[in-house]
């Protein structure tokens, strides 16, 4: 009988994946409450797949994995995946690279919009009785909103969620820019963006946004010299993963007013502890690593993860394999 854990922080009720599995009668599902850290070690070792979200897989977990054929992740970023030592062990590691990048375009969509006209700011101020348009700069020292039109937005990264939130961007008439190495510029002709130099996009953006992966080359690559370069005036929006941004960066330069504001998704460590100095910045909005979630997402992440499990040690070619 081969068997597939799952333990994800995702699942409380693995009765979805439950009604995948009961059609194959010689594979049996073991799920692993997120926190049981001890029982799901212990059970993963004679696993012949493994399916999470936030946990940890390295080099020595891998190393005493007996049975594995493949490892999947419920989501598009596999940093928290050793790959390299999963590939010298022939185990095959997989992500759903694509279930919700129109969640996560939509989402930083409407976080730019929502630092752009301070809707935060505003619902914040008149449930404190403060009823004043002009309360986001006489109260809270935010530089003059200016329309769509007069601004521009650097998107940081040009892969598949990128290029939605142009698509989507280019309705409000922002001027776009953006930075890839690995994207020509007509590719993206159709989008309305100008493919520039990373320190040009920094210097001349109203509004970043983050939306690439998480490596080695773009690890804090939002440190504090990057926002010295950037405008006084101008934001930062995060939806891709935490550690882009050097953390103590970021609260140096929102404490200081080297940049006017930011909105951040994602975190370095989530979730982000209660007393976190980030916390006072009032030019600061953080949500809980959201922008994915919908119940259309949810459930596709879910049944997709499961199903290239299943298609991986019953011996088919996977889908989405990141360790070739």
């Amino acid at each position: 009988m081969k068997k597939i854990v799952l333990s994800s922080v995702i699942v409380e009720n693995p009765d979805i994946e439950e009604k995948i599995i009961e059609k194959y009668e010689d594979i049996d599902l073991v799920f692993i409450p997120n926190e049981e850290e001890e029982k799901f070690q212990s059970e993963i070792i004679e696993a012949d797949g493994i399916v999470v979200a936030d946990k940890k897989i390295n080099g020595d977990r891998i190393e005493g994995l007996k049975n594995c054929k493949v490892i999947v992740r419920q989501g598009i970023g596999f940093d928290s995946i050793d790959i390299e030592a999963a590939k010298k062990k022939g185990i095959v590691v997989s992500n759903i690279p694509d279930y919700s990048i129109e969640e996560v375009s939509e989402f930083t969509v409407a976080l730019l919009l929502a630092v752009m006209r301070h809707v935060v700011d505003y619902n914040n101020h008149t449930r404190a009785g403060l009823w004043d348009i002009q309360s986001v700069h006489e109260k809270s020292g935010f530089p003059p909103m200016r329309r769509s039109s007069t601004q521009t937005l650097g998107i940081v990264g040009m892969g598949r969620i990128a290029k939605l939130v142009a698509k989507k961007a280019k309705n409000f008439g922002f001027n776009m820019i953006s930075y890839d190495p690995y994207v020509k510029q007509e590719s993206v002709d159709d989008l309305g963006v100008k493919m520039v130099e990373f320190d040009t996009l920094i210097k001349e953006s109203d509004f970043i946004t983050l939306n690439l992966p998480l490596n080695k080359d773009t690890y804090h690559c939002i440190d504090r010299g990057v926002f010295e370069k950037m405008k006084p005036t101008s934001y930062l929006i995060n939806t891709g993963r935490g550690p882009l941004v050097d953390e103590e960066a970021l609260l140096w330069a929102l404490e200081n007013k080297k940049i006017a504001g930011a909105a951040i998704d994602v975190t370095e460590t989530e979730p982000l502890e209660k007393e976190h100095p980030l916390f006072q910045c009032e030019n600061l909005i953080v949500t809980p690593h959201a922008a994915f979630f919908t119940e259309d997402s949810f459930i596709e992440l879910r049944e997709r993860a499961l199903k290239e499990a299943i298609r991986v040690i019953n011996g088919e070619e996977p889908l989405t394999q990141v360790n070739k």
